[in-house]
């Protein structure tokens, strides 16, 4: 059964579906499925609406690894993320960062009793980390927290949060009904960074509009969201299907002389830009010279520093010593594998898109 997103009824026949009042800790929002239900009720009920760590996809905001295709995908059944070590361990010492949150602000907080839904917008869900308690009385705000790599510090720095975590925070004040939510990081294991973010009904609003009109459309009429060019999705497009070799799809002749066309237009730019950086960037080399830093003033200009090392050129200019220095390492043997079990070969092998320079 399905319904529009304006509607008060469940969009889909789940457990734990039943008109609830709010909770005392949620002032708009109602338990939709408690903590210690199995992975696939909630993987089912997950389904059936949006949650806060997927508003950024929807909007474009995911970074390198969600956007909307990704979305899609989850929402019609087809997993696009299998989990990694980093998840894992990110998962594993949130009991810690929540600890380190309450040291550094004073302020007590507590798991949420399991995956929570608006009183009046049932695809509006969330999965928040904690629940804080700033006041006495009822849980005040919502707290995300999250465990990042030391090269992201730069993100977290200046009273900055970046654009995924903050609006996950939102997205849980819009379905809790909190005036206010935190945002803390564990950074590269020895840094600790949190901020507090208002209440902001105009973002509100927006989130809500923005992402109510992309889940009727997208998932409950199912209708596949237009391309776009994050760097997530073309990842995630390379490796949807599985490739039937040599298969073969018609194209309309107008649509395919279209995208031809502006093809051959961005890769003829993307030359010439390709051509005017290098130029700028030589001319940066040759004023810094042998030094690593450029500055003006007491401010840098930019760095020429010492990269990464360069096998192929020391094993020709340093023979010998490549010799000395080199061991054997264990690689995967991909000719045996393709012989031996080819469907497996096929599951993992990459796609490139060619468009030959003839026309059609």
């Amino acid at each position: 059964m399905t319904t529009s997103i304006g509607s008060t009824q469940p969009l889909f026949d789940l457990p734990g579906q039943a008109e609830d009042a709010p909770l005392a800790d949620a002032p708009t929002a109602r338990l939709l499925l408690p903590a210690g239900a199995s992975r696939e009720e909630w993987k089912a009920v997950r389904r059936g609406g949006i949650g806060g760590s997927e508003v950024a996809g929807i909007l474009g905001l995911g970074g390198r690894y969600t956007g909307p295709r990704h979305v899609f995908e989850e929402k019609h059944g087809r997993p696009t993320f299998a989990g990694n070590e980093s998840a894992e361990i990110g998962s594993e010492i949130e009991p810690f960062t929540a600890l380190m949150f309450t040291k550094r602000t004073g302020i007590r907080t507590a798991e949420a009793p399991g995956m929570l839904v608006h009183v009046d917008h049932p695809w509006m869900r969330v999965n928040v980390d904690r629940l804080t308690y700033g006041r006495p009385g009822p849980a005040s705000g919502v707290l995300e927290l999250k465990s990042r790599s030391e090269y992201q510090i730069d993100e977290w720095e200046d009273g900055k949060v970046p654009d995924a975590p903050a609006l996950q925070c939102h997205w849980g004040m819009a379905v809790g009904g909190w005036d206010h939510g935190y945002v803390a990081a564990l950074i590269g294991g020895n840094k600790y960074r949190w901020l507090r973010l208002e209440r902001d009904e105009e973002m509100i609003e927006y989130l809500v509009d923005y992402c109510g009109r992309w889940f009727q459309r997208h998932v409950v009429e199912g209708i596949e969201p237009p391309p776009d060019g994050l760097e997530a999705t073309a990842d995630l497009l390379g490796k949807l299907w599985s490739v039937k070799a040599e298969a073969i799809v018609e194209i309309e002749a107008a649509k395919a002389k279209e995208l031809r066309a502006k093809h051959a237009d961005i890769k003829a730019r993307e030359k010439a830009l390709a051509e005017e950086l290098r130029l700028i960037e030589c001319e940066m080399k040759l004023l810094t010279g042998e030094n690593e830093i450029a500055k003006v003033g007491t401010k840098p200009a930019w760095t020429w520093k010492a990269g990464n090392f360069a096998p192929k050129q020391f094993a020709e200019g340093e023979p010998e010593l490549a010799t000395e220095y080199t061991h054997m390492v264990p690689a995967v043997d991909r000719e045996r594998l393709k012989a031996e079990k080819p469907d497996v070969y096929e599951k993992y092998r990459s796609r490139t898109l060619r468009v030959p320079a003839k026309g059609i």
